[in-house]
């Protein structure tokens, strides 16, 4: 039998060379969407169902109108499914790069190509800064002009667009770990990256950016706060709003930025170093900065809607390669159904877009580091294609039960603008929720309203009210007294109507459901009466928010009685109205120290704080003078309760929101302690609040007279060496 010879083994790398492919440009992959490195150079991929062809152009500045070097696909070739995809040799990091996708253009049909439009990559991770980005007059758009919306503009906008921007940079993370507090623990103190340090009195050295918010971590340290939620972020277009203040005739700008451009990119003019992706390393900078002082970072993201708006808006990205699916149209599909108030919506349940949606997040979390993120208008991607609340929405399921989110923080503002309102309802245990009925029974409270001692007391226990039909527990609550969106914690106190004239709606924008008062002057004021109404006012609700089960959320620069001017609605005051003005820290320290002051108290008393709901055991309500509270008498609004913490310690908690001073009966204290004070709204600083540890001894302990407008927190503490007993002088 003949020996059957065999074939020597190849050498692996001679055989690599061989057969590997030559060109500089090459197929390339239809994964991962977006730019990936790869092989020496970036593979590009790009999902468009219904084009017929794909261009990618390759420019070497970002304001340039002609590209430095363009790449048609070939659908033979460069298409798998609905993905157009390319590898380019040699690309390197600040490349700037943008599309043109051909196709019909049918409006009524829901189809928006045109190969005039230069568009940003949906999935690019930074976005080259031009200034300004006057995107509407870029393409064209006459507000005045509505059917321009049926002609097919020929005019090229490449050099008026931002340009993606590829960047592969290994980024030293330092052995970063995220501090992963739990909701007993977490205390999120909202605020916008610019307006934090943009005032003149910020003293840091880069105002307005990630490393002027990085210089100010020291100051969150001190305040005690655990979690930043940042408003938003991701890439949106400042000059998108026409108007002028009518007082000033200065151009407003979109400062909240509640208007995304693309969901990956962070805010190119939010960076110190440059925006041709330096806003991408910066922000991871400052994210690292954070951890370091064990301060969480939630991002406020906007999946709800794009930038692109109603169907004269900008073609920016999705609307020019995708926008029957990126979109829920109406039946004419020229037009657009708008949940949202903005003039579209996301069709966040397509598979396609939840995809999208949950890659964001996935990038901003696993590549960016972030702990969590709150959902605007998160009701909206609760909806199918017809714009039917779903009752297991497939997109909020995934993000729930996402491997990699498991451990971020999810956060539903639980309603939109088409009149859905899921507080308590929304989605799966996991997700938490903004409780706005928490900051409308509060302020109804304090403002003095009638009937409203049970919803007090019940928002102060955790809601259960609203969250066990749900099966959630008060972890579930975001509590918040103020926000971006209404008055700030001293307009609260300061205004009874909304002055939103400088936004130039004629004061129509904005709520008119604020539940304030100004307690006898609209606005500022020397009145000493007024103004000691105010400030105890403000303590109040500090308490409340910071004694209440629920997780609670301060709203940046209240500490500092940060004022707005009565303007609720300060969307686009990118100016003196919402910056922070950073000599409230002196002028204010009173209040600082007492915000200060109760985070540590709750920190010291985590029966506070705990994730369930208080038990009749836990908790025990009465009336000032003994016996139960009067739930049903609408005109009571003086309440007590008892809390036990172990067989030595408990808390008293006594609030009066009337016009009129109460003696109210206190309880026995534990055997073998005594009350001590700890906190009276009423006080003359130092005796509003003391340290924890150092509450002195209270000199009645059968009775407290709780002055008008205020509330008090009493301590059962053990009795030897104790300071000496005080009385409290009402400020």
């Amino acid at each position: 039998m003949a020996t059957m010879m065999k074939e020597p083994q190849r050498e692996l790398h001679n055989y690599i060379a061989a057969i590997a492919a030559r060109a500089d440009v090459r197929v390339g992959s239809p994964l991962p969407f977006g730019t990936q490195e790869t092989g020496g150079g970036v593979n590009f991929a790009l999902f468009s169902r219904d084009a017929s062809r794909v261009r990618l152009e390759l420019f070497d500045h970002p304001e340039d109108a002609v590209p430095a070097r363009s790449i048609d696909l070939d659908a033979a070739c460069h298409r798998t499914g609905d993905v157009w995809h390319v590898w380019v040799k040699s690309i390197s990091s600040g490349q700037c790069y943008a599309y043109r996708v051909d196709g019909p253009y049918a409006p009524s049909e829901g189809q928006r190509f045109n190969f005039h439009r230069l568009l940003l990559d949906p999935c690019a991770i930074a976005i080259s800064q031009l200034p300004p980005w006057d995107f509407a007059a870029a393409c064209g758009y006459d507000p005045l002009a509505p059917e321009q919306d049926l002609a097919f503009s020929t005019v090229d906008n490449a050099g008026s667009m931002p340009k993606g921007i590829f960047l592969n940079e290994s980024f030293e993370w330092h052995g970063d770990q995220p501090p992963r507090h739990p909701w007993s623990k977490t205390i999120i103190y909202e605020v916008h990256v610019r307006g934090f340090t943009m005032h003149p009195t910020s003293g840091v050295e880069h105002p307005g950016t990630y490393r002027g918010l990085m210089a100010k971590i020291p100051y969150l340290k001190t305040l005690g706060v655990t979690a930043v939620e940042l408003m938003p972020v991701q890439e949106f277009n400042d000059a998108s709003i026409p108007r002028r203040n009518p007082q000033t005739n200065q151009p407003l700008r979109n400062y909240w930025g509640y208007d995304p451009v693309v969901f990956f990119a962070p805010k190119a003019s939010y960076s110190s170093a440059g925006g041709l992706g330096q806003q991408k390393l910066e922000f991871k900078e400052m994210v690292r900065a954070f951890h370091q002082a064990d301060i969480e970072v939630i991002l406020d993201v906007v999946f709800n809607h794009t930038a692109e708006g109603n169907e004269l808006g900008p073609t920016l990205c999705f609307r020019g390669m995708a926008n029957a699916i990126a979109y829920t149209l109406e039946s004419d599909k020229r037009h657009y159904k708008n949940y949202t108030g903005t003039g579209n919506t996301v069709n966040a349940n397509h598979p396609v877009v939840r995809d999208h949606i949950l890659a964001a997040l996935r990038h901003w979390m696993v590549e960016m580091h972030v702990d969590g993120f709150r959902f605007d208008l998160a009701s909206v991607l609760g909806r199918d294609e017809a714009g039917n609340l779903l009752a297991n929405a497939p997109l909020l399921e995934r993000i729930a039960e996402d491997p990699i989110l498991r451990d971020v923080k999810i956060i539903a503002e639980a309603w939109d603008a088409a009149g859905a309102y899921e507080v308590g309802s929304f989605s799966e245990r996991r997700w938490s929720e903004w409780n706005g009925r928490y900051r409308d029974d509060v302020r109804r409270f304090w403002r003095g309203d009638e009937g409203m001692l049970g919803l007090f007391a019940s928002r102060l226990c955790g809601s259960a009210d609203i969250y066990t039909r749900s099966g959630k527990g008060p972890d579930s609550s975001i509590n918040f007294v103020t926000c971006h969106d209404g008055f700030t914690l001293n307009d609260l106190v300061s205004y009874r109507t909304k002055h939103n004239e400088a936004n130039g709606e004629h004061n129509q924008d904005g709520t008119n459901a604020n539940f304030s008062d100004h307690y006898g002057v609209e606005g500022e004021t020397t009145d000493a009466a007024i103004t000691s109404i105010r400030k105890r006012q403000i303590k109040n609700f500090l308490l409340t928010l910071l004694v209440s089960r629920g997780v609670p959320m301060l709203l940046g620069g209240d500490e500092l009685r940060r004022t707005q001017g009565g303007n609720n609605n300060a969307y686009c005051q990118d100016n003196a109205t919402s910056w922070h003005d950073w000599s409230g820290l002196a002028q204010h320290q009173e209040i600082f120290r007492f915000t200060r002051g109760l985070i540590a108290f709750r920190s010291a008393h985590p029966i506070l704080s705990q994730e369930q709901f208080y038990t009749d055991a836990e908790i025990q309500w009465f009336a000032p003078q003994g016996g139960l509270p009067h739930w049903f008498d609408p005109q009571a609004k003086q309440v007590a309760c008892l809390i036990p913490e172990a067989a030595q310690h408990a808390l008293c908690l006594l609030f009066n929101a009337g016009t009129d001073a109460v003696a109210f009966r206190l309880p026995p204290a534990p055997p073998g302690t005594r009350w001590h004070l700890a906190v009276d709204t009423a006080g003359k600083a130092p005796h509003d609040l003391f340290a924890v540890g150092k509450e002195p001894l209270w000199d009645d302990p059968q009775t407290y007279p709780l002055s008008p407008r205020s509330s008090v927190i009493l301590l059962a503490r053990c009795l030897p060496e104790q300071p000496s007993p005080i009385a409290v002088t009402e400020s």
